[in-house]
């Protein structure tokens, strides 16, 4: 520990500040400018180096984070991603998407603010590939096993690298015509630049995994097929159907699945025409939905010139400080205020939407009332109604599980949350099939996705030799600190 008293020293929690909001706007780079080496190292240095490091069970990956805080303020760079790699395969990816339940665990969080854990985790990332230190790491021999991975999101890529340096060839199939799942469609540049997801695409096909894109099971190649070609399938297609908000008008032009929207909108970033319905410039935007998703779809349309952007939530305004049914180390709900909330647009909470209003066959309004709570749950209150008007509208009310498979040859059951059922060891009932991700636990998480990757990755390497060196941090059954 290179400085014992660096928390009771130095007590204030500094991050890296922010572009400011009128330039930002005018782009889609990313919000948050480069951390300052020396700062970042002082606040490495308020890590308590615990005896039981709750930060170490807030993630679910175990990030080894007191040794690589510690690395990191004694300016041993190398060592530290190093560290971080042991446990995590993509931390630039966790330290930009993440909402960092580590530092909701911060034994330092009790009583001052908590460590800068995403922060550090995104400096010693960012420094190890400025320097060369993130390398390909192909496998010493092959094992003649062959896995394929159907997704190319955080879990898919997670398992796929962990079992190409086992020594499987592998090939991940992916239905878009490049990999990356919602890292390179659904999360928009200002909070992830997608050159950071196309360099870890090109280590691991350096590794030797295979990319087959433009590729959708079930249709392009039937599931039983893919099943007959590999000894062992890893189903990581993600939580993709979005919850519904069926309601009169519903049909009205106007009116969209957020994650559409924002997946039409990341293509035009990397040089796609942006279809007319969903382009917000000049228009009323409403975005129903408080959410990571709701603050992305905020801060597109932004960037693409809306005149008014107004969020919709249905519950009550979340207070600034831990309450008392989430006491440390649990990840409280609080109010935040995001990066795209920074730049613009109004919030309203306790809004209930009951009607869609339209003229012509498009949407021109919102009939939303105040939300009441009675034995049924929350109900809009008769005679509060308001119009609010509208051009544009975004549901992100969240997914509701995984996109059915649907194949005589391979029978996966879902659970009462549409998620696909799996043993605790990722395993499915039909056998070589595994599930990793949200398509088995349900939305979550980007962290969760990885350390579900890994973990199935392991129980696949048993399941082809019998066992497994490679590390297995969470069983699917798990929970963190929710």
């Amino acid at each position: 520990m290179a400085d014992p008293q660096g928390f009771m020293t130095l007590r204030e929690r500094e991050l890296a500040p922010k572009r400011p909001v009128a330039l930002r706007l005018q782009d889609w780079r990313e919000v948050v400018d480069p951390a300052n080496p020396l700062v970042v190292a002082k606040q490495a240095s308020r890590c308590m180096d615990c005896g039981v490091a709750f930060c170490h069970q807030g993630c679910p990956l175990g990030n080894l984070i007191p040794e690589w805080n510690d690395l990191t303020h004694r300016g041993r760079g190398k060592d530290a991603i190093e560290r971080l790699h042991e446990t995590n395969n993509f931390p630039e990816f966790t330290g930009r998407a993440c909402p960092a339940p580590c530092e909701s665990a911060c034994v330092l969080g009790i009583n001052q603010p908590a460590v800068t854990i995403k922060q550090i985790e995104n400096s010693i990332i960012d420094e190890a590939f400025a320097h060369g230190w993130v390398t390909p790491h192909p496998p010493e021999r092959l094992t003649g096993k062959r896995v394929a991975v159907v997704g190319s999101g955080p879990a898919g890529l997670a398992a796929a690298q962990q079992l190409t340096r086992a020594g499987h060839t592998v090939v991940v199939y992916e239905r878009d015509e490049q990999p990356g799942g919602l890292l390179r469609f659904g999360i928009p540049d200002f909070k992830l630049e997608k050159g950071l997801v196309e360099r870890r695409i090109e280590q691991l096909r350096a590794e030797g995994t295979r990319f087959r894109c433009g590729v959708t099971i079930g249709e392009d190649m039937q599931w039983g097929e893919l099943k007959r070609r590999f000894d062992a399938v890893v189903v990581a297609t993600g939580a993709g159907i979005a919850r519904e908000l069926t309601l009169p008008g519903r049909e009205l032009t106007g009116i969209h699945e957020a994650m559409s929207y924002l997946t039409a909108a990341n293509r035009v970033v990397q040089g796609s025409a942006l279809p007319a319905e969903f382009d917000a410039r000049g228009k009323r935007v409403i975005v129903i939905g408080g959410g990571d998703t709701g603050s992305d779809c905020v801060g597109t349309a932004l960037r693409q010139g809306a005149v008014s952007v107004t969020s919709l939530a249905i519950g009550r305004q979340p207070g600034v400080t831990r309450p008392v049914g989430q006491p440390w180390p649990t990840h409280p709900q609080l109010f935040e205020v995001s990066s795209s909330h920074e730049e613009g647009g109004e919030r309203s909470y306790l809004a209930s939407t009951v009607e869609f209003v339209g003229e012509a066959g498009a949407v021109t309004g919102l009939k939303v009332a105040e939300t009441g709570f009675t034995e049924r749950g929350r109900e809009p209150i008769a005679g509060t109604e308001q119009l609010i008007e509208a051009d544009l509208v975004l549901i992100a009310m969240g997914f509701t599980g995984a996109e059915p498979v649907v194949d005589p040859e391979v029978r996966l059951e879902r659970t009462s949350r549409g998620a696909f059922a799996r043993s605790d060891d990722f395993a499915t009932g039909d056998q070589g099939v595994f599930v990793a991700g949200d398509a088995g636990r349900g939305q979550s998480l980007i962290v969760w996705a990885i350390a579900e990757g890994r973990s199935a990755a392991a129980s696949v390497d048993r399941f082809l030799h019998g066992e497994s060196r490679l590390p297995s941090p969470v069983k699917a059954s798990d929970r963190g600190f929710a």
